[in-house]
């Protein structure tokens, strides 16, 4: 391994760059899998170790807060009115399945065994025998996880999926939240936090597209939708259970001591006629401790919604919280703050921000879908839309939202019965957990009214005139749409079924973004540019029309596709459209990378939760619109120029095979990353863009080591204002700008150009070559000369020391996935080809070095 490594590295400090392939081009196939896996245990144990140091530099430091800079929690309380801004905040992460996450269930598990280990030997209080026995162990581990196929050997099914993501609430969430709740209230509390009433509310929610999300996924189902809320309702309730049991085991201060006020007597009262054989049981093994009676019976009757006992069951969580609430008041009337506000408050913390559902299990679905069934169903109406004076269809849909269907309409095919059922379940799962556990319903490529108003004319199908609160959320994502926003949503509210539903929701209206296939569409600067315009353009729309607006922003992992830091880019964003809501995406192994330890996902949720207070205070709305109108003719001319450029390169005759041919994006489906299918279309030949979807898209542009998704048309968008001083004003002063420079940086730093012109060599189109190649050169040249600097990342030494070092090890599996990729293109073997060079095993090979890279890179997807 060493031997690849030192010569990689020396081809890129100048050496002889042909070395790596002479080295690697000798090896047998056998040979070859052994050195990638050797190579991807080294970047997961790389990983490991990064991500545990971050974790114990945070826990250790006592001049910041969980990661946060030094001076973000005095910049918010010295907001002034920072309490009543927190209890307007809304926080909204949504998880999704979308599959980024190249790592198998066994390798993640693996490497949660070694950090355990890692972690004992760390702790200052360990001695040596427990040292000893801590090493023994990691690395009986190492030699596990070494000896562990990377690759799955069938692809998850939506409800492994589901329960991936469950494993995050159970060992991160449930811990993150009541402490992220703590360090907020420390910053802003008048008093001592833990013993008096918080102000901080539980401004958090989360969202899951994960067993919801059928946009492209055959294997999602409406079944599955309603099984995943009952493994979310299992999840959160069991927690809920626990906790209110091991809180109720420290409330023994007796009744002389800490009486009960007379609203909890009367209601232990009430409970012990409710369920007399239970409560006498509760009452004999906790006698004269009252609080610690309504807690154990608490814990009873969320044992008995969890199994649905309806009798004792709750209703609501509100029934829960009331409750606490409570026992809370009568603690803090005995004098027992501590109590009243300790642990007890952590509870009706992860009742108010988890509820009975865990997460709003959102279903998303693509309109062109929802067209497809309609035109089945109207089919069967007395309608033709060209006679003269015969409503339209915008018209006709909007009618049948409102007032019903004919009774003779059904469905005639399986798709259509699917599409129904689904919003069927909907209703379902909101009478059984409640209206906020599955009630959104996003959009897909939204482009006319007539796809929002559908949604809402199948449910009225669907369900009749039964209960289902119904929030269509419109998502616009290619650059034509989100140009186009506006004009969507004007229709959109001159419908009927629109205003009546505004009323219901206090005018309250969602609107999400989509970050990768804009980027996709138009390239990555000028994707920048018109999502800041767009957001722009539907904040004013909102206020002209009394709308209470939330962006939802539909951000990818990798750099391609929306990702870097987040809470920069809530600073960056265009004023009013954040306004204390705050609603983003998180996806694949970002989930991971930010929520796999308690301490780095309070970092995460701090960082998200001071950023969205900030982004409203007067500084910040008028340093972003004044740099917005003083820069607008330089974002003209960068995404026009930037588009442009794009476009010329994906439109080359040919493009979409070439990229095929060059990379392991045909074959990325064999990871098994995810349930849903990795193509749009099967076609071997003549593909168009249009086919690959836009995580395969970015994730195998990284492979190749171009990460064209990240940067490219960004050059010439430079070039074409001609004026650097101007360049270097606007990176200065507009957050956006600057943001953008530096994600671009970020994706240069991490290309390697001499690597990705061997790899595009492979698709045997010069002309690809030349323009990728001559952009990047223009692109890293103007982004050293707008910060000034001689290499990229000079100015993040952390950054890219990281980069540096791995880069040999990455050079090398990059050297042998082209091997595996040259072995696999020959469309016969040779005559003189040794017996070990099987294209079978060669796959092996290839996806070995793909999980590797994407281990190594980290961000691709």
């Amino acid at each position: 391994m060493s031997q690849v490594q030192d010569s990689a590295a020396r081809a890129a400090d100048g050496g002889d760059p042909e070395e790596p392939g002479r080295i690697v081009g000798a090896l047998t196939a056998p040979q070859a899998l052994q050195l990638a896996q050797a190579l991807t245990v080294h970047f997961h144990l790389i990983n490991l170790s990064e991500e545990r140091y971050r974790s114990r530099l945070i826990r250790g430091t006592q001049s910041e807060v969980a990661g946060t800079a030094p001076d973000v929690w005095p910049a918010v309380a010295a907001l002034g009115p920072a309490a009543a801004a927190v209890k307007n905040l809304r926080i909204h992460p949504v998880l999704t399945a979308h599959p980024t996450e190249a790592r198998r269930r066994a390798v993640s598990s693996a490497l949660h065994r070694i950090a355990e280990q890692l972690d004992r030997y760390d702790d200052p209080g360990s001695g040596s025998q427990e040292r000893e026995f801590a090493q023994r162990r990691m690395l009986e581990e190492i030699d596990i996880l070494s000896r562990t196929s990377p690759l799955r050997t069938s692809p998850p099914q939506p409800a492994d999926e589901v329960r991936t993501v469950m494993s995050v609430f159970d060992q991160t969430l449930f811990h993150a939240v009541p402490r992220l709740y703590r360090t907020v209230e420390s910053a802003i509390a008048d008093g001592e936090p833990g013993r008096c009433r918080p102000s901080v509310p539980g401004f958090l929610r989360f969202g899951s597209w994960v067993g919801g999300d059928r946009d492209g996924n055959p294997f999602v189902t409406a079944e599955v939708t309603r099984q995943t809320m009952s493994i979310q309702a299992d999840c959160i309730l069991k927690a809920l259970t626990t906790a209110a049991e091991r809180i109720a085991r420290t409330l023994t201060m007796s009744e002389d001591a800490s009486p009960a006020s007379p609203e909890l007597a009367n209601a232990l009262a009430r409970d012990a006629v409710t369920a007399p054989e239970i409560f006498h049981g509760i009452r004999n093994s906790s006698p004269g401790e009252p609080h610690r009676q309504k807690l154990l019976f608490v814990a009873t009757r969320l044992t008995a919604t969890r199994e649905g006992q309806i009798d004792l069951a709750y209703r609501e969580p509100a029934e829960l919280v009331a409750d606490l609430n409570l026992i809370q008041t009568s603690l803090e009337r005995a004098g027992d703050t501590r109590a009243a506000f300790g642990e007890l408050q952590h509870l009706i913390w992860l009742a108010e921000t988890f509820g009975f559902h865990l997460a709003d299990l959102e279903v998303r679905q693509h309109s062109d879908v929802h067209r497809r069934v309609l035109d089945e169903l109207l089919g069967q109406l007395d309608w033709d839309p060209e006679a003269p004076g015969s409503p339209t269809r915008l018209e006709m849909l909007d009618s049948l939202a409102v007032n019903g269907w004919p009774a003779h309409v059904r469905a005639l095919t399986d798709a259509t019965r699917e599409v129904l059922d689904t919003l069927r379940v909907m209703s379902w799962l909101q009478e059984r957990w409640g209206t906020q556990s599955c009630g959104r319903h996003v959009v897909s490529f939204t482009q006319q009214a007539q796809h929002l108003v559908a949604v809402r004319a199948l449910a009225r199908l669907a369900v009749g005139d039964g209960a289902l609160r119904l929030n269509v959320v419109p998502l616009f994502e290619t650059g034509a749409d989100l140009r186009g926003a506006v004009a969507v949503l004007e229709e959109w509210l001159t419908l009927e079924s629109t205003r009546r539903w505004l009323d219901e929701v206090d005018r309250h209206v969602e609107v999400m973004v989509g970050y990768s296939d804009s980027a996709k569409d138009v390239g990555p600067a000028s994707a920048t540019l018109t999502l800041y315009r767009a957001q722009t353009q539907i904040v004013e729309w909102a206020q002209r029309h009394g709308i209470q607006l939330t962006l939802f922003h539909g951000r990818g992992g990798s750099l391609g596709r929306g990702g870097g830091p987040v809470h920069r880019a809530i600073m960056a964003q265009p004023p009013g459209s954040v306004s204390g809501r705050f609603k983003v995406t998180e996806q694949g192994e970002v989930i991971f990378a930010r929520y796999a330890d308690v301490t780095l996902a309070q970092a995460h949720l701090e960082r998200l939760t001071s950023a969205v207070l900030l982004a409203d205070t007067d500084d910040v709305v008028h340093r972003n619109r004044a740099a917005a109108e003083e820069f607008d003719d330089v974002a003209t001319t960068v995404e026009r120029v930037s588009r442009e450029t794009y476009l010329s390169l994906v439109r080359t005759p040919g493009f979409a095979d070439v990229v095929a041919e060059s990379s392991p994006l045909e074959e990325l489906g064999r990871l098994r990353l995810g349930s849903r299918p990795a193509r749009r279309s099967g076609a071997e030949k003549g593909r168009d863009l249009s086919d690959f979807r836009a995580i395969p898209w970015v994730f195998a542009w990284s492979q190749i080591r171009a990460n064209v998704p990240g940067w490219f048309g960004l050059g010439s968008g430079l070039a074409a204002v001609d004026d650097l001083e101007r360049l270097r004003a606007a990176y200065r002063q507009w957050p956006l700008f600057a943001s953008m420079i530096d994600i671009a940086e970020m994706s240069l730093a991490k290309a390697n150009p001499r690597l990705a012109k061997s790899f595009l060599a492979l698709g045997g189109h010069e002309g690809v070559t030349s323009a990728v190649l001559e952009e990047f050169e223009m692109t890293r040249s103007l982004v050293l000369a707008i910060l000034e600097q001689g290499e990229l990342l000079e100015r993040k030494p952390r950054l890219g020391t990281r980069i540096a070092l791995r880069a040999p090890s990455i050079d090398a599996l990059s050297h042998l996935q082209l091997r595996a990729l040259r072995v696999m293109r020959e469309a016969a073997p040779r005559d003189d080809a040794p017996s070990q060079e099987d294209p079978d095993l060669w796959t092996r090979v290839l996806l070995t070095t793909v999980n590797g890279a994407a281990a190594g890179l980290q961000n691709t997807g």
